[in-house]
């Protein structure tokens, strides 16, 4: 007995329907009935139920292949039997290829019919119990909506912990798609300021003009265009925390001034006069090695102590490919209710291939190579063959790579696919399985001529 789940029993016949609605009130089930296929897709638009027992033929309105069709068009998992007066190869076949779960034969038999439900209902069961614990086990390794098992990600979560009410500047770095606006997220939402505004700002997406005035404002008539006064991030930001990305990527004149916002906690707009005091909590993000940019010369020294009071390095996903299966099923259950796809998880066989890439994309790569596959995907589970864009033509598989790092290594796939595209980056980023924008900063990374 189980109360818990509802039973749809559609039928013209108002005998078959009231008799069959009785047996499984017995087994202690909450029943209802429609007399059209009609009635039966407005009663399932405002409640789900478990079974659907559904007769093939209703001579009024539409038949019962096309009522199963229409309910699977509102719950995609939806458990129908068809019942049927006419069993032959064909209807059953017929009914199994459009969803069907099961069909029965009229005159339908009341002990029939409770095996085949405490059959269905026991899956349910178990499906929901599985559902139920991938749930708890997501939540266990989740923190802040970053999804890790590894060592080290957990040592930055505790970090994250410690750090979040002061005041402290904080440089993250790693590289790209390693989801570091995710750990500054992280750290602001944790802390005393989770009231006040996160402001995330990329320093690589402006020209230097046009960032100085995005970061500290302007008076009106500061430059050309200049209409009318204008309050930048880091005044919007007051009182909360300002995310500074790609932060290696800023002049020498804009770090000369925010050097002195850090400094002094004050600014003055462009074209203005007015000092501007503020709190702010800097959070800077890098893929860049500013250490090494020092040494170089192109970056300041001073700026880089400054912002480097609290230092958190995130490690690239082919460091902790433990946490791969945990994001393909995040990214799965997410991208299947965006997606509008009826896609419930992922092969063994697909994720050993998936822990097996070396993702130089890390997470953003995943998720990418993850909405991919689904779009393309014709089967409820992801397979192997649903990522074969990750791994070229089939006469490449015996290929074995010559010692090299995995710097060179990346280097060889981006210039190979550059190639292949015949520089369109647009292409080249699709093929590769990363936004287009993670292989600008590669190309300019390994400073790869266009």
């Amino acid at each position: 007995m189980n109360t818990q789940w509802n039973i749809l029993v559609v039928d013209d016949e108002e005998i078959t329907c009231e008799s069959m609605a009785a047996w499984l009130r017995e087994d202690g089930y909450s029943v209802d009935t429609a007399a059209s296929g009609r009635e039966g897709i407005e009663k399932t638009r405002s409640k789900e139920y478990a079974i659907y027992f559904v007769d093939l033929k209703m001579p009024k309105g539409i038949d019962g292949i096309e009522t199963m069709m229409e309910i699977k068009n509102i719950y995609p998992d939806a458990s129908v039997v068809i019942i049927t007066a006419y069993a032959t190869v064909d209807t059953a076949i017929s009914a199994m290829k459009e969803g069907a779960l099961e069909y029965i034969v009229k005159p339908c038999n009341p002990q029939e019919i409770s095996m085949l439900v405490g059959r269905i209902i026991k899956v349910k069961n178990l499906e929901r119990e599985n559902a139920v614990l991938r749930q708890k086990l997501l939540g266990q390794y989740t923190f802040h909506d970053i999804i890790s098992k590894n060592a080290k990600m957990m040592e930055i979560f505790s970090l994250v912990k410690e750090i979040a009410s002061l005041r402290s500047t904080v440089l993250i770095q790693g590289e790209s798609g390693t989801g570091k606006e995710l750990i500054a997220r992280a750290i602001h939402y944790s802390g005393d300021r989770v009231d006040k505004p996160f402001i995330a700002v990329s320093c690589a997406a402006l020209a230097e003009t046009l960032l100085e005035s995005e970061l500290f404002g302007h008076e009106k008539g500061a430059f050309t265009g200049a209409m009318m006064q204008k309050r930048g991030k880091f005044e919007l930001a007051d009182g909360g925390t300002i995310l500074l990305d790609e932060i290696g990527d800023i002049s020498p004149k804009l770090q000369m001034d925010l050097l002195r916002i850090l400094q002094e906690k004050s600014f003055y707009r462009v074209g203005g006069t007015e000092e501007i005091k503020i709190d702010v909590r800097v959070i800077a993000a890098t893929h860049v090695n500013l250490q090494e940019a020092v040494n170089q010369g192109s970056f300041r020294e001073d700026l880089f102590y400054r912002l480097n009071v609290i230092n958190i390095h995130i490690p690239p996903l082919r460091e902790r490919i433990e946490d791969i299966p945990l994001l393909t099923k995040g990214f799965v259950e997410r991208l299947s209710h965006e997606l509008g796809r009826n896609i419930a998880d992922v092969s063994e066989g697909a994720l050993k291939k998936l822990m097996e890439h070396s993702w130089p994309g890390n997470v953003r790569e995943l998720e990418n190579a993850i909405e991919r596959a689904m779009v393309t995907c014709k089967e409820r589970v992801l397979s192997e063959n649903d990522f074969q864009f990750l791994y070229g033509s089939k006469k490449d598989a015996g290929w074995i790579a010559p010692v090299m790092t995995l710097d060179e290594m990346e280097r060889e796939a981006i210039v190979a696919t550059l190639k292949r595209t015949e520089g369109n980056v647009k292409e080249a980023a699709v093929q590769l399985g990363i936004d287009r924008s993670t292989l600008y900063d590669k190309i300019k990374y390994y400073n790869i001529p266009r």
